[in-house]
């Protein structure tokens, strides 16, 4: 890795974060000592208002004259704060589910859509996300509401609809990298719903109609010459056995008949015809 693009980075994070290796100084020294004092002289009646109760799931970053007390946030369970000196921020580690307001947003191929969103991210370093951003939850939500844009914006609408889970870890990804340096995990990001407007849902709804009934039609022409190749077959086969034919004609007839129709066609030969006239003229 190159030392030189690293040292920027980490300059900017002991810029945020105050150096606490430095101590307090001698005044700072002074006011300490005068605290655990007045907290001596006023015990036991000040041991209540010292002692402060976290749950599990909170931490509590402590300043000491205006400089955190330690690189690593104290809880849960009971700590010590010192009054006058003393103050905390209590920090929730719990999972949040933020909801992204719906986005309009132009894609690639100059589609107007409305896309909305949810991140669940959780804060796993309660110091950084006190001392390098304001406020670390509505900092989250506005970055997460750029990044959609910025994200999607670079999509077509095909890729946008067909494509979700690829662009919900894309932008989990760029959303998680943005995020770190204010202690905050970005742990998943789901694309609720995709609004486009009427027209266009006309146009996508008529060319799926379309390539339906283009599948349909080439579906029915392949069925047909299937049937044709097998008439072909089967008439070949009756050619050579005039039996065959005689058995199948009767065999149709009795088809017919058991369907309760009182009328049966029976069609007879022309040529027979001829052929009894021709004796009845004879005779």
């Amino acid at each position: 890795m190159d030392p030189q693009r690293d040292s920027p980075k980490k300059m900017n994070t002991e810029h945020l974060i105050a150096d606490r290796r430095e101590g307090v100084g001698v005044c700072g020294c002074i006011l300490v000592s005068l605290s655990f004092l007045l907290v001596l002289i006023t015990f036991p009646v000040s041991i209540w208002a010292c002692i402060k109760v976290f749950r599990e799931y909170e931490r509590a970053v402590v300043f000491r004259l205006g400089r955190i007390l330690s690189k690593k946030a104290k809880g849960p369970g009971i700590i010590l704060v010192l009054p006058c000196t003393d103050t905390f921020i209590k920090v929730d580690l719990r999972m949040v589910t933020c909801k992204i307001p719906p986005q309009e947003i132009l894609t690639r191929d100059a589609v107007t859509a409305q896309v909305d969103g949810v991140v669940h991210y959780r804060i796993h370093s309660a110091v950084s996300a006190v001392a390098n951003v304001t406020d670390v939850h509505s900092a989250t939500l506005l970055l997460a509401q750029t990044t959609l844009r910025n994200v999607l914006g670079t999509q077509s609408l095909a890729q946008l609809l067909a494509g979700r889970e690829e662009t919900a870890h894309s932008i989990q990804a760029t959303l998680s990298s943005a995020t770190e340096q204010w202690g905050v995990k970005v742990a998943q990001v789901e694309i609720k719903d995709i609004r486009i407007p009427t027209a266009m849902q006309r146009a996508m709804a008529a060319e799926a109609e379309a390539a339906r009934e283009t599948r349909a039609k080439v579906v029915a022409a392949e069925g047909e010459m299937n049937a044709s190749k097998a008439l072909q077959q089967a008439s070949m086969v009756l050619a050579e056995s005039p039996a065959g034919l005689q058995l199948r004609y009767l065999q149709t007839l009795t088809t017919v008949a058991a369907q309760n129709n009182s009328t049966i066609v029976f069609p007879l030969p022309i040529n027979m015809f001829g052929s009894l006239g021709q004796k009845s003229t004879g005779g």
